[in-house]
Formats: C-alpha cells, structure tokens, sequence
C-alpha cells in the first residue's frame, strides 16, 4: 500500500496515526507539496478528483481517500486493536464523536487557517470575515470537549479509538490559529497528555 500523505497536514497525520496504532507496517509514504500545488496536478487528481490528501493506494491501485474511509478499511483488514467500537452502541457513540469533531472542530480550524492566512489564496478567494468566525466557533467547541472528558477517559467514551486521533490532530493543528490549551480545559490537558505518551503520537 501507499499513502498519500503531507508531514504538516491534519487528515494525512490522522491516518498515519491510525495505521501506528494498528501496528500495519510497509506502508509506503509518499509527502505530497501542497504549498507548491503537487495535488493539483492531473496525476495526482487521477487518485483524488478532489486534490486532497490523504489517498490510500491500494497494491490493486484502487485509491481511498477520505480519512473516515482509510479509517474504515484499515479496520476491516485489521480488527484488532479495534478503533472504531466493539458493539454496536460503543460505535455509534464512536462516530457521532468522530464527525462532531471532524465537523465542529477541525473544519473550522481549516477555514480559519485558510481564511485569514491566504495560504491557498493561488486557489481560492479567501473572506478573512469567514476566517474570524470560523475560529470562533472551532473555540467554541472547546467547552463541549472538555465536558465530554470531564466524564469519559477518552474522547468517545472509556476505549481509546479513531475519535481520539481525529480530536488530536484538530487540536494540535489549532496551534496554526492560536487555538491553545488553557487551564480553563484540564480535562482536555490531562487526555492530550495521554495522547502524548502514545507511541503512535510521533507517526
């Protein structure tokens, strides 16, 4: 297999993440330039029409892209150690967490990121307006998250899975925005520390 992948991204780091914790090995990463528009280019659209990374490649060449699809396959061929839920509740619970982060904290960080720095501004018109509010409401998630692990050990409840690398690799992203980790957010400092110590952190 390939992985499509780009060292200061949020998606393709949650995916490595995935298969470290999986322990899947030979795997090979290719680091796509997204500054310099590599996944703009007609041979890497023929993996992704989209031009995002991460793109799976598998040794068939069919490509998967999506990081809630990676994480999906990389269960299915490997169940264990599960990441995903052992029963139908724990993963239900397990994905409602997954896309409420992916949705109220990551997505807002990359518009904020993408809005007020003009990074892809050779690819899009940025609205610094957009940018502010989105920071905004990826903060506004904060609370929520802390609540959540005021209660559970980790993110989608007591089992360590797919939601804790996705409300990782938001949080860790968030830097870029000035998102930080306050006390106001021990619950969230006590699990990121967690999140620190596991080997799969450095993937």
């Amino acid at each position: 297999m390939k992985l499509y992948s780009a060292n200061m991204a949020p998606n393709p780091r949650r995916s490595r993440m995935a298969l470290a914790e999986k322990g899947i090995s030979g795997v090979e990463m290719i680091d796509i330039d997204l500054a310099g528009g590599e996944n703009l280019k007609p041979e890497f659209r023929e993996r992704n029409s989209l031009a995002k990374v991460p793109v799976l490649e598998l040794d068939d060449g069919t490509c998967i892209a999506e990081t809630a699809a990676i994480y999906r396959y990389l269960e299915e061929i490997q169940p264990e150690p599960n990441l995903m839920g052992r029963d139908a509740k724990e993963k239900a619970l397990t994905e409602m967490w997954d896309r409420r982060i992916d949705n109220a904290l990551l997505m807002p960080i990359g518009h904020c990121f993408q809005h007020t720095t003009g990074f892809f501004k050779d690819r899009m018109t940025p609205v610094a307006a957009w940018g502010e509010e989105a920071g905004k409401l990826a903060a506004a998630f904060l609370p929520i998250l802390e609540q959540q692990l005021q209660k559970h050990e980790f993110v989608a409840g007591d089992h360590f899975s797919v939601a804790d690398i996705t409300a990782l690799c938001s949080l860790e992203f968030g830097k870029v925005i000035q998102l930080r980790i306050t006390d106001e957010f021990p619950a969230i400092q006590r699990w990121h520390a967690q999140m620190k110590a596991r080997p799969s952190y450095t993937a």
